[in-house]
């Protein structure tokens, strides 16, 4: 089976996600098959791998682990664990998990404490309208958003159910969160060599 046989007009739920074998890196947003870019570009690597590698020494030791991409994040609705009845699986690029009881060995179901999506030309809309969508509507607590290109940094912060979105910061600016008591990201380093 080729993902061109597949109708993409119809709705799949992670437990056809788990049928499919093809080549494509492919994420669920409410039933609907989004394909993902190509594999990132070294700027959008080497971005990932700083913040990773920040957030790697400040979780040494503490209970929430961050995961890379590609990692399954699923985003059931509420009550509605089975594979057939889940119908959005994510691959942030780096999600902060502090609740073990939301890991398994497939990866992630339910919402992580953050997540971090780093843009990529391409795919702007589909990171700026449909996975804050969905990230507001699980309840993840902090959803971040890197742009190489632009060299800024924007966190939507859930309150009261809805994303309040910080100023828009770049270099000079230091990001810190109530999630991570101590853990400060300086935008001058995630940015540096670009």
């Amino acid at each position: 089976m080729q993902l061109s046989d597949l109708d993409l007009t119809k709705s799949y739920s992670y437990a056809d996600y788990l049928q499919w074998t093809f080549d494509d890196r492919l994420e669920l947003i409410k039933g609907k098959i989004f394909k993902m870019t190509p594999a990132p570009a070294q700027l959008h690597q080497r971005i990932s791998w700083q913040i990773s590698g920040e957030l790697y020494s400040y979780l040494k030791n503490k209970k929430c682990r961050a995961y890379t991409a590609p990692f399954d994040v699923r985003l059931p609705r509420k009550g509605e664990n089975e594979d057939k009845k889940i119908f959005t699986v994510v691959q942030p690029d780096i999600c902060i998990i502090c609740n073990p009881l939301l890991l398994d060995t497939r990866g992630c179901t339910g919402a992580p404490d953050i997540v971090v999506e780093i843009l990529s030309p391409g795919n702007n809309q589909k990171e700026l309208r449909n996975k804050y969508e969905v990230y507001q509507e699980a309840g993840v607590k902090e959803y971040w958003i890197v742009s190489p290109q632009d060299k800024t940094f924007l966190k939507y912060t859930l309150v009261n159910n809805a994303y309040q979105p910080s100023k828009l910061m770049t270099i000079g600016d230091i990001i810190t969160t109530e999630i991570l008591p101590g853990f400060d990201l300086v935008l001058d380093t995630v940015f540096a060599d670009n």
